[in-house]
């Protein structure tokens, strides 16, 4: 076992992943601290195949007792609402789809994490997310299919070089059997696979809850324009969706379009891919020049698509190799190279229909 006596703040759910995580940290000789963030309040009939569910504090400090940890849970209940909550509900209301996700780890979970590693004399912040550290930069994890560096794009150097991400080399399925041969409380947990905040509920029931007179019906119209059925509220739409439109076309219609004025447009599955995008100024690696080839994920369950990266005075236009399906509006785009080093990322404003002709990339 390896005598290491540096104090690590680590971040726990009380499932698999971080309980593993931390295991690991405690053999490597750390002196390890669970701290669970308090998120957010849900209803009792909430499903436990989400992130934050309500009973992880009650689980995390078990998994922290069963290897003599400490354990500390804050209350971020307030900021979350604010930070994620919040702008997610907006997003939909202005015919965005949101990445809550992205902007969690942003804004409350890894930006939290940091000062509160200050306040615990902890040296080092580690997560049970699926990416690596190597020499402060950022890299996939060797799972491609659980790989969440996605996730952890916005971080700087200087952060990176605090973080310990000890499942980065591993796969899911030896993370899981780990945790059986430890016999870790929570080992035969479910994986977490929804948003953490928006319950029973589907997420369009949960905006119109929070929205109320906000919501915006309006036109389906086809790709000349014609009106083909109202709808009631374009927070129901996103780019790309082709079930539950209600419109019949005689052949599959996609979602291609939608305004914040509240019009849904519709088009065939061509007019879905796009072959440029405009981002936002976001977050990369302070050795990344432009322009830039990389690899860019436009959503995280995406396969990375060549492309290249220019800058602008308000931010980055992406022009891809080949047209990319459902490039949306509010999803980030994250960009990598050599398919293994992240370089940063930025949030999609609009995307270019590649019978429109690509924006200017050059």
């Amino acid at each position: 076992m390896t005598t290491n006596t540096q104090r690590v703040l680590m971040a726990m759910s009380g499932g698999v992943d971080s309980s593993v995580a931390a295991a690991r940290l405690v053999d490597q000789g750390f002196e390890v601290v669970g701290v669970t963030l308090h998120l957010w309040d849900y209803p009792e009939e909430i499903p436990q195949s989400r992130c934050c569910a309500p009973e992880d504090i009650h689980d995390a400090r078990l998994v922290a007792d069963a290897l003599g940890m400490a354990h500390y849970s804050f209350d971020r209940r307030e900021l979350f609402a604010r930070d994620v909550v919040d702008p997610f509900v907006d997003a939909y209301l202005q015919g965005r789809t949101p990445s809550p996700c992205v902007w969690c780890n942003k804004s409350v979970k890894m930006r939290e994490l940091f000062p509160l590693a200050e306040r615990l004399g902890a040296a080092f912040v580690a997560t049970g997310h699926y990416a690596r550290v190597v020499d402060g930069r950022l890299y996939r994890g060797r799972d491609e299919r659980k790989d969440q560096s996605y996730f952890l794009h916005m971080l700087r150097r200087d952060e990176l070089r605090r973080v310990l991400l000890p499942l980065g080399d591993a796969l899911k399925g030896e993370v899981r059997a780990d945790a059986l041969a430890r016999a870790l409380p929570g080992a035969t947990k479910g994986e977490s696979q929804e948003l953490c905040f928006v319950g029973s509920s589907n997420y369009a029931n949960f905006v119109e809850e929070r929205a109320g007179e906000r919501v915006r019906p309006g036109p389906i119209v086809d790709q000349t324009g014609r009106k083909l059925a109202n709808h009631e509220g374009i927070h129901r739409f996103t780019v790309g969706q082709r079930r539950g439109l209600g419109v019949a076309l005689g052949h599959p219609a996609f979602v291609t379009d939608i305004d914040a004025d509240g019009t849904v447009h519709v088009g065939d599955e061509g007019a879905v891919c796009s072959s440029s995008a405009v981002l936002d100024a976001g977050d990369w690696a302070d050795d990344v020049t432009f322009p830039l080839r990389a690899e860019v994920q436009v959503r995280s369950r995406h396969k990375a698509a060549p492309a290249k990266i220019i800058a602008r005075d308000d931010g980055f236009v992406v022009g891809f190799d080949e047209p990319v399906r459902a490039v949306s509006p509010g999803q980030v785009a994250v960009a990598e190279a050599g398919g293994d080093r992240v370089l940063g990322g930025a949030t999609i404003v609009s995307a270019a229909d590649h019978r429109d002709g690509m924006m200017a990339v050059s």
